[in-house]
């Protein structure tokens, strides 16, 4: 019975630490990961915004961003000359935690799998290293 208890109590504290954010909203500007509050915040360098509801109403260049489409997705034009953003790929984040470059990477627990995919250095509020499934993760939160 022990067992069977210890193996509950794991299982729901690794599915705890891993709950989506309900209030993050991604948005997506030139191949690049953000946040909408991140763009709110921002509002000098956006030419325009464009918002999807669901991940079935993407356009073909936002599929591959389908998996944080949960509560809809935004496509972010920047203005001309103000793409001076910071960006960093999945795999330099995992790199600077001394984590493997292909190891999966929670964003206010959204699994970012791909090593390529780059995100904004603005919505790296709180960034620490945790055990997920048994594998060193690294937990990154978007809210300050």
């Amino acid at each position: 019975m022990k067992k069977i208890f210890y193996s509950l109590l794991v299982f729901s504290s690794a599915t705890l630490f891993a709950q989506k954010n309900p209030s993050t909203r991604f948005a997506v500007a030139n191949d690049v990961v953000g946040t909408v509050d991140m763009f709110n915040i921002r509002k000098d360098i956006v030419q325009s915004k464009n918002a999807y509801k669901t991940a079935a109403t993407l356009p073909q260049s936002l599929k591959k961003y389908s998996f944080i489409a949960e509560n809809g997705l935004t496509e972010v034009k920047i203005k001309q000359g103000q793409g001076g953003l910071d960006r960093l790929t999945i795999a330099k984040l995992n790199n600077q935690h001394q984590l493997p470059n292909d190891n999966l990477v929670l964003i206010d627990g959204y699994e970012f799998k791909d090593p390529a995919t780059a995100v904004y250095g603005d919505l790296l509020a709180k960034m620490e290293v945790k055990d997920y499934n048994g594998k060193k993760t690294l937990y990154i939160t978007t809210q300050r």
